[in-house]
């Protein structure tokens, strides 16, 4: 690539952002970890199948964009966000790996099309320069509208009364400090893709894809993880999609009416990301997350 891109202008984030280490005992957790809830327990569940994979992609796609930035503020944020992210990434493989595997789940099958997804799909191609070039925005856009949700998540799980459905607080903690870090960073992705170009109409274009993918990942990932545990029936998709939106009604996730306004909200073209949580409120968090006061001790 012999040209720098197009340079946008990107605000500075709003704290200096920085990966922090976790530690967690895993050994014992249960796999209802909200024990009146299990489908829900599986739809939140399903995130850990899809995370490693896809953070990684975000670091890589990230590495692939530092040599063309030239703004320090901007180089500071996405070395930031690579840190939190790689730590997501390798704490929620240890999930796959010291809790589904302990409860006899098998998540290969699923997490092999996961790689597919985004080390071939979503990855880096031998391209030309110019086509390299618009394939490393797209890039940045999907990770964006990813962003976006994962941040709405963050902020939902910071604020929702699971402790009503009886949540065991280790797996409650892990998607409270993630949430908490999606929060802090979530201005990062959207403004790395400004940065890079990706103005409005690829941006609102990128959302309408990626709503249904995450939305079906979710589904399939749930569903996967639903149909190997002994303690439920097999279950197609109309009767899993039912138990869904039970398990909405009484709060254990987000509802839909929730979920359509924070997607709606991305396609106003004076959308700004600092309207999605507090960091305020993240960081507070983040000062007494068991998790990483034990990593500290």
């Amino acid at each position: 690539m012999k040209r720098p891109f197009r340079r946008a202008v990107a605000p500075a984030p709003d704290v200096a952002l920085q990966a922090r280490n976790v530690a967690f005992d895993w050994t014992d957790a249960p796999l209802h970890w909200m024990p009146s809830e299990p489908i829900a327990s599986h739809v939140v569940n399903s995130l850990n199948l899809l995370l490693p994979e896809g953070e990684r992609m975000f670091c890589a796609a990230y590495r692939d964009a530092l040599p063309y930035v030239r703004d320090a503020k901007v180089r500071e944020a996405m070395l930031g966000f690579i840190g939190q992210e790689s730590m997501h990434a390798e704490t929620h493989a240890k999930v796959l790996d010291q809790v589904l595997a302990a409860h006899h789940i098998d998540t290969a099958p699923y997490t092999r099309q996961m790689e597919y997804v985004f080390r071939n799909s979503l990855g880096a191609r031998e391209l030309g320069p110019r086509e390299t070039q618009t394939r490393l925005v797209e890039r940045l856009t999907f990770i964006a509208s990813l962003e976006h949700f994962f941040a709405w998540l963050g902020d939902w799980i910071l604020n929702a009364d699971l402790e009503k459905h009886a949540a065991e607080p280790r797996v409650l903690d892990l998607f409270r400090w993630h949430g908490a870090e999606e929060v802090e960073h979530r201005s990062v992705a959207h403004d790395v893709a400004a940065y890079f170009g990706a103005g409005y109409v690829r941006r609102a274009g990128m959302m309408l894809m990626v709503i249904p993918i995450l939305v079906s990942l979710i589904l399939r990932g749930t569903k996967f993880l639903v149909n190997q545990d002994p303690a439920l029936p097999t279950m197609g998709y109309p009767t899993l999609i039912r138990k869904i939106l039970g398990a909405m009604w009484r709060g254990a996730l987000p509802g839909i009416p929730a979920l359509l306004v924070s997607a709606l909200s991305t396609f106003n073209p004076r959308y700004d990301p600092a309207t999605v949580g507090s960091t305020e409120q993240a960081i507070a968090y983040l000062a007494k997350s068991p998790a990483a006061r034990a990593a500290g001790q």
